[in-house]
């Protein structure tokens, strides 16, 4: 089903639910994992997709038609994970490395994630990126975006994007042939 079907479905108050499911239906996966791999955990990615939507649905009338839908709610996923990773750090005065090697910890002890070990290993290798390299590599390489769908949820520029997957990929590629680092 198109976009803008959904979106007419959930903007008559008679079909606003049908509307939201099957928004849900067509978004609700591809923004788990999106979310699941900024900040690991299963319970966390589930609270994070819940909150994501409920934003969804308290503003999408709100939503203007220039973008595309499902940039848009990646938006909001982004803007829900990079929250939910700042107010980590905050509590406690947590550092980012030590918000990053709580979430490395949860994926080697995590029953959700049964990858084999170089998928722990490239997903190590990701959590050692900075935040918004993180969030580009991974929206670039798992979720397949273009750069101007990520220019549109980020707010970054094409030119930035390229150089920051660059930059990430090399750091990842780095780690990945490092055969000191096991899993």
């Amino acid at each position: 089903m198109e976009d803008s079907d959904i979106l007419n479905q959930f903007l008559d108050e008679k079909t606003k639910s049908n509307g939201f499911k099957l928004l849900l239906e067509k978004y609700q996966q591809k923004i788990y994992w999106h979310i699941r791999r900024m900040v690991i955990n299963h319970d966390d990615a589930d609270d994070l997709v819940q909150d994501t939507f409920i934003k969804v649905w308290k503003n999408i009338e709100k939503f203007r038609s220039d973008s595309q839908l499902y940039t848009w709610i990646y938006r909001i996923a982004t803007n829900e994970c990079i929250t939910f990773l700042n107010r980590k750090k905050m509590k406690g005065s947590t550092s980012l490395d030590e918000v990053s090697t709580e979430l490395m910890d949860n994926l080697k002890s995590s029953e959700y994630f049964d990858g084999d070990k170089l998928q722990r290993k490239l997903q190590y290798a990701i959590l050692t990126l900075p935040e918004k390299q993180r969030l580009i590599f991974n929206m670039k390489y798992f979720d397949d975006l273009k750069y101007e769908e990520i220019a549109d949820v980020t707010g970054t520029s094409v030119g930035a994007l390229k150089a920051s997957y660059h930059i990430a990929s090399k750091k990842i590629e780095s780690i990945l042939l490092n055969d000191e680092i096991t899993f």
